[in-house]
């Protein structure tokens, strides 16, 4: 099975604004990644609270992502959007470790898989 592999940082990404109705960030991060044709790419500096699973329909792409609660402050956050009919080639659904970690397993040929990890480090000017 062949694939296209992304990384994205999402958060110097701002909402369209000049539109009548602004869009979501993940529908911006979903068109750019339908332009390049990536089949999964894993985000960073989401800025997203919870645990959550978002599809967008347009442009056929699944979201996961993992944040800290509603009321902590959020300036990490990880995920990874999965082309839709990629999900059920997966060995299982992404998994959020912490708003700092996550991870997704891909079958590889002969019963193996990988297993590919998101991760955010905050940059030193924050220590």
């Amino acid at each position: 099975m062949a694939f296209t592999l992304d990384t994205r940082n999402v958060r110097t990404l701002p909402d369209h604004s000049r539109a009548d109705k602004p869009e979501r960030r993940t529908a911006l991060v979903a068109r750019q990644l339908a332009r390049y044709n990536v089949d999964i790419a894993a985000l960073s500096e989401t800025r997203l609270a919870d645990q959550v699973r978002l599809t967008e329909i347009r442009c056929g792409y699944i979201f996961f992502w993992s944040g800290r609660g509603v009321t902590e402050r959020r300036e990490s956050g990880v995920g990874f959007t999965v082309k839709s009919h990629m999900l059920r080639k997966l060995t299982k659904l992404p998994v959020g470790h912490s708003d700092r970690l996550r991870s997704l397993q891909l079958p590889l040929s002969k019963g193996r898989n990988a297993t590919l990890i998101g991760v955010y480090a905050p940059p030193m000017t924050l220590f």
